[in-house]
């Protein structure tokens, strides 16, 4: 009589504690992406991790909540990564890249992004509030290196700080009406159009803000033509033209016309 041999292919290994942790995170966090995370069991997330139900428990003895919560942090720590770039190149082509990242993060996670957003959940704590505001202050942050205000450099004012955070919130707007209708545009055009809210609101925040003024004036001579704000530039020429009747006439420059007493 031969001994039972295990099949080759399968070979078995006790993981770590934290590896452990990890695969029972990557199995909530397939399931939170497309499911509220009220509608998620502890059953289902062994079933997906391919472990027993106490294990779970043994690892989130807080269950369902618990595990939400540390499913949510990884979560965000990924987002806020989507948010670092390196300060090389043209800022609106940097904000692109991390446009891309982000918007394919939402692609991914599409229903937990709504639910996590939207809010109303029986899991939402104050906690989770703030992880999800935390995400939010990184993001505005890293936004405002790439404006050069921020790090080492001068720190923004709070026109600019509420502008950038502004912007945010309509990127988040933006994502889940996004995925309200069906992901049109292409993630591409949004992106794109996302930048040039972007420089629109840069610009008309300069308009009325010094500080602003500046960090347009910094970040214009970083730009190129073929890049997003040449390509706006190009674009809005011809609506800009369209409101010359707006302007104030020039007075003419002829000798006399100083408007100067005794002129």
């Amino acid at each position: 009589m031969t001994s039972a041999v295990a099949p080759p292919n399968r070979a078995y290994r006790r993981l770590s504690v934290e590896e452990r942790r990890s695969q029972l995170l990557a199995a909530a966090l397939t399931l939170f992406a497309h499911r509220a995370p009220d509608e998620v069991s502890l059953d289902e997330v062994a079933v997906v991790a391919g472990v027993s139900r106490p294990l779970v428990y043994r690892y989130f003895p807080g269950g369902r909540q618990q595990l939400y919560e540390a499913a949510l942090r990884s979560a965000a720590e990924e987002l806020i990564l989507c948010f670092n770039e390196p300060p090389a190149g043209p800022p609106t082509v940097r904000v692109l890249r991390v446009l891309d990242r982000y918007l394919a993060f939402v692609d991914e996670h599409d229903t937990g992004f709504s639910a996590l957003l939207r809010g109303g959940s029986v899991v939402e704590t104050s906690r989770t509030t703030a992880i999800v505001d935390e995400v939010r202050r990184a993001a505005a942050e890293q936004i405002l290196l790439h404006l050069g205000r921020g790090g080492e450099g001068p720190g923004p004012g709070p026109r600019l700080r509420m502008m950038v955070r502004t912007w945010i919130a309509a990127v988040e707007a933006a994502s889940l009406i996004w995925l309200d209708e069906g992901k049109r545009p292409a993630a591409s055009e949004l992106r794109d159009w996302l930048v040039d809210q972007l420089i629109g609101m840069l610009a008309t925040t300069a308009a009325t803000d010094p500080e602003a003024a500046a960090a347009v004036a910094a970040l214009l001579s970083l730009e190129d033509e073929a890049g997003p704000a040449g390509r706006l530039a190009q674009r809005l020429l011809p609506v800009v033209g369209g409101a010359a009747h707006l302007l104030p006439e020039r007075r003419s420059a002829a000798p006399g016309a100083s408007g100067l007493p005794g002129g």
